[in-house]
């Protein structure tokens, strides 16, 4: 058995989210951390490894109910069939069944008639011996802007497949209970999904889509905040 199930939804920034580009070769008075950007349009994007490290780990300490992570290849099975796994010394390599895409802005044009993209936030580390100060600037998308996201899905084994989507469902959830990017528990990067939409693109699936599109769903419920216009 073999076929793949596309998975669109959209991720909703609700709290200026920071994922970190180069600042290599900023310029005197530039930015101090900047967000990674699309070369070719110049916009903010959600990388795909961004979105899979951070629904990984959350997937592994709710389901080991451990904060503390071993190596991946400790991970449970059913997160390693998931998201891969390199191997060890006593586990075999194991190909990922999920594909994360890169995220590119879908809103762009009307966030710039509202102000703009990002927006530059300045913060200060007070020395307590010394109150001396050391200023920062951080980049952050701002509230309010959408990604497109897709995962595409591969079916293997019909009897892991609603596992599979309930785990997948579980990691947006978590997500959505705590954040993306860095600077998180200063309030950074809180996101919400929504309008999701599934589709078979190679193969049959044995499995209702319209059950997992239904578990899929139950992710909206879970954004933290709520934007205001």
């Amino acid at each position: 058995m073999y076929g793949k199930i596309v998975i669109n939804c959209k991720l909703q920034v609700l709290s200026g989210m920071h994922i970190g580009g180069s600042s290599a070769f900023s310029a005197i008075g530039a930015v101090d951390s900047p967000v990674i950007r699309d070369t070719l349009t110049g916009e903010p994007l959600l990388p795909g490894s961004s979105l899979k490290g951070k629904m990984r780990t959350l997937l592994v300490k709710a389901k080991t109910n451990n904060y503390i992570l071993e190596e991946h290849d400790q991970d449970p099975e059913e997160i390693k069939r998931l998201f891969g796994s390199a191997g060890g010394k006593k586990n075999k390599p194991k190909t990922a069944r999920l594909q994360f895409a890169d995220a590119f802005l879908v809103n762009g044009e009307s966030l710039k008639k509202r102000g703009g993209i990002t927006e530059v936030k300045f913060e200060n580390t007070i020395n307590r011996l010394t109150s001396e100060a050391n200023p920062r600037q951080i980049e952050r998308v701002v509230r309010g802007a959408e990604f497109a996201v897709r995962l595409v899905y591969d079916i293997e084994e019909e009897e892991h497949i609603k596992t599979d989507f309930e785990n997948i469902a579980k990691g947006l959830k978590l997500i959505s209970m705590d954040y993306l990017g860095g600077h998180g528990t200063r309030g950074y990067g809180r996101v919400a999904f929504h309008d999701f939409q599934l589709e078979v693109k190679e193969g049959d699936c044995p499995v209702d889509t319209a059950l997992l599109l239904e578990c899929l769903k139950e992710v909206e419920e879970y954004g933290l905040y709520s934007l205001q216009a």
